[in-house]
């Protein structure tokens, strides 16, 4: 398994990244993000995909709750 390169100084000044994605609702798409505590996109990514099937049923699930900031939905990693 491949190590994931370390934080460049930018990325360790931001602080923890977000992720941005999208899932289906209907016709249209609902713009999501994901506030992680990862110091470097990548590993942010990484986060997200491997753990597709429950942030995508969080968002969905807040999607039918109507829970949006700014007209997208917002997930924070625990």
């Amino acid at each position: 398994m491949r190590k994931l390169p370390e934080p460049t100084e930018q990325e360790i000044n931001e602080g923890p990244q977000t992720v941005s994605f999208q899932i289906a609702n209907g016709n249209t798409r609902q713009g999501c993000i994901l506030q992680t505590r990862f110091p470097t996109k990548l590993q942010a990514q990484k986060y997200l995909l491997t753990n597709w099937p429950i942030i995508e049923r969080m968002a969905r699930n807040a999607l039918a709750a109507g829970t949006f900031e700014g007209g997208q939905i917002k997930l924070v990693m625990v």
